[in-house]
């Protein structure tokens, strides 16, 4: 079986691989194929994936290559993490948003928006390709932001493209923890759009377990989700809400906490992972030691600003493992070998939410099988997080149509509707801020 990654030369690709190496079922991954339009990125990379293959006698052969149509010709699977304009891309957009006093991350609000009007169009060229070159191939779309990348390229390759992310995993882990629970043997209730969900419930052995844990201050504190947000809050909303929702409910010290801080985290990122690659590059060092103390980093400091700001403390131990790419190789499994797996996955909503669209990309708890994706009933949203949701929604809407159409009155029009963004006048300078400083949003006119 071929997989294709796109972004080969990306940083967390190594992560991928170490899954693969400890797969040796029938049906597994035999062949790697990495791509990336930079060469330099491609070998240090492929130099860790050596170095962690050694010993292992059945890993995957890899290739890399900088020719997107050879790299999709043939593929079983295509992971796509790519990230356009790459790390110096997510420094301006933090840049560019701080200084109008709006967040700049990357997913969400005014950064979450740049970055999108970047990737959207560089995202619908690959589903397009793949359409042609590899039309059985499925699509694990990893590319930020994952729920709007994965809805644009869903309009040219239908459900055989599937979003995933590690967060709603790492959530529902860390609540299953909590309560004392066996994590696989969990099922989290879980609903809503890209680092934009909430756990309304976690049933082990049919029994939901959640009101055990909203009931009782001391557990809530004791995992990073009841710190970030407080006991009293998640109380309120009765559930506990993915980290990424901290950016709306406290919306004004995250800010301050980014604007005050020595770095972004995407210049951190840049400056970090430069040092990586050139490390790597050096025949002299371990490619995959540097690897791994650059990684350790990198998870230790994951939303530190969030974190200092609701002094939430360190990141515990068992948070610093990553996870993405175990849910990677949980839906190809489920896939390749008609294994069937319940997994949160990024999907088109059919019917699964009344209040969005049929076509709308949510991210929901999903039966997978040979098929593909399947959303799996859920109960409606509360009114707080629906109204949040159709919101979030409409601005992705409003990327993708700036994304198809170049008009730059639409992007400021998504700008100007994000719950984040507090002024029309403050969209446009974003608008002009962007375009100035991205050559990738030139087609705005």
């Amino acid at each position: 079986m071929r997989l294709t990654i796109l972004g080969g030369g990306g940083f967390r690709v190594p992560l991928v691989h170490g899954a693969l190496l400890a797969d040796h079922a029938e049906g597994r991954v035999t062949e790697v194929v990495l791509h990336d339009l930079d060469g330099d990125r491609l070998r240090a990379v492929t130099r860790v994936l050596a170095e962690q293959a050694a010993g292992v006698p059945d890993a995957p052969t890899v290739t890399a290559t900088t020719d997107l149509d050879e790299a999709l010709r043939g593929a079983d699977f295509v992971f796509s993490a790519i990230r356009v304009g790459g790390l110096q891309g997510r420094a301006d957009d933090e840049r560019v948003a701080l200084a109008e006093g709006v967040l700049g991350q990357e997913t969400v609000g005014a950064g979450g928006i740049a970055y999108g009007l970047r990737t959207v169009p560089v995202a619908v060229d690959i589903a397009r390709r793949v359409a042609r070159l590899a039309p059985d191939a499925w699509v694990i779309n990893f590319t930020n932001p994952a729920g709007l990348v994965t809805e644009a390229m869903s309009r040219h390759l239908g459900d055989r493209v599937i979003g995933i992310c590690d967060s709603p995993v790492g959530l529902g882990r860390r609540i299953a923890r909590v309560l004392g629970a066996d994590p696989g043997e969990a099922y989290i209730d879980y609903v809503g759009l890209n680092h934009l969900g909430w756990v309304r419930g976690l049933r082990i052995a049919g029994r939901d377990e959640l009101p055990r844990l909203l009931a009782d201050p001391a557990l809530l504190g004791s995992f990073e989700e009841g710190r970030l947000f407080g006991a009293d809050w998640l109380r309120s909303l009765g559930a506990v809400p993915n980290e990424y929702l901290h950016y709306y409910y406290f919306n004004r010290e995250t800010v301050r906490a980014y604007q005050e801080a020595e770095q972004t985290r995407g210049a951190f990122l840049r400056d970090q992972q430069a040092r990586f690659y050139e490390e790597a590059t050096d025949p002299g060092v371990p490619a995959l030691a540097a690897w791994d103390r650059t990684r350790a980093e990198r998870e230790a400091t994951y939303m530190s600003e969030n974190r200092e700001a609701a002094g939430a403390g360190e990141r515990e131990e068992d948070d610093l493992s990553g996870g993405y790419e175990k849910v990677a190789l949980a839906l190809m499994r489920a896939i390749a070998r008609d294994e069937r797996a319940t997994l949160i996955l990024n999907v088109r909503n059919r019917s699964t939410l009344a209040a969005l669209d049929a076509d709308a990309v949510i991210e929901v708890p999903c039966l997978v099988d040979a098929n593909g994706a399947h959303p799996l009933t859920v109960d409606p949203l509360p009114g707080h997080a629906t109204g949040l949701v159709c919101a979030v929604k409409a601005v992705e809407r409003e990327v993708l149509a700036a994304a198809g159409s170049g008009s730059r009155a639409t992007a400021v029009k998504a700008f100007a509707l994000h719950p984040l963004v507090d002024s029309v006048d403050v969209a446009r300078r974003l608008v002009d801020g962007y375009t100035a400083v991205h050559p990738g949003l030139a087609y705005l006119r």
